[in-house]
């Protein structure tokens, strides 16, 4: 396991040929909670897109476990990351979402059932991802991300739609994850968020 789990150097990224972000250096170790802040259009979600090897950049390195991020198997078998609101499969509920991803992730962290306990959803596990309220949905989101075996944690604003109480739970369950071993990186807004992680990174880029 690498004790230097992300490490940026110098990043430059630019959509459209405008910048977002310019001249980056961040570094994330083994067991660590840090959070990246910073107004929209800052380019919080464009970094962890680079991490998940997901958005190319115009200059700069990027490595992940030492590597440069790729998008294929092995890298995702170490990576889970929440950042917009998934597509859901049409038919199936929302406790089948959990068994098809405890299906194809045969080690996961916890059961479904305790996932939807742990996430406030065994009253609603019938239901249909897309009949349930916003919360409900983000927090079926985070049972998928947080139930399959991971070793880091890519979070893009994990508190929307949350209420204020289980906010303070998640972060909990993100401090009994870098416990466990894990390392998460997560862009907030949420102040309560931010002050639990372990460290706080600005994100250099140009606000919006």
């Amino acid at each position: 396991m690498y004790d230097l789990i992300i490490n940026v150097e110098d990043l430059t990224v630019e959509l459209g040929g405008n910048p977002v972000l310019q001249g980056m250096n961040l570094t994330v170790c083994a067991g660590e909670t840090v959070a990246v802040v910073g107004p929209n259009g800052s380019g919080k979600s464009t970094l962890l897109r680079c991490l998940a090897g997901l958005q190319p950049a115009a200059s700069g390195e990027v490595r992940v476990f030492g590597e440069p991020p790729a998008d294929d198997g092995p890298f995702w078998r170490r990576v889970a990351f929440l950042a917009d609101e998934p597509a859901w499969y049409p038919g199936l509920t929302a406790r089948e979402h959990l068994e098809l991803m405890a299906a194809v992730h045969p080690e996961a962290r916890m059961t479904v059932e305790a996932a939807l306990d742990v996430f406030a959803l065994a009253e609603r596990a019938d239901a249909a991802p897309l009949n349930l309220s916003t919360g409900q949905r983000q927090r079926l989101s985070l049972a998928a991300a947080l139930l399959r075996p991971s070793t880091l944690l890519l979070l893009d604003e994990p508190e929307r739609g949350l209420d204020a109480d289980f906010r303070a739970r998640l972060a909990d369950l993100l401090d009994a994850y870098t416990d466990e071993g894990g390392t998460v990186l997560m862009a907030t807004h949420d102040p309560g968020l931010a002050a639990r992680a372990r460290r706080i990174a600005p994100s250099p880029g140009v606000a919006a």
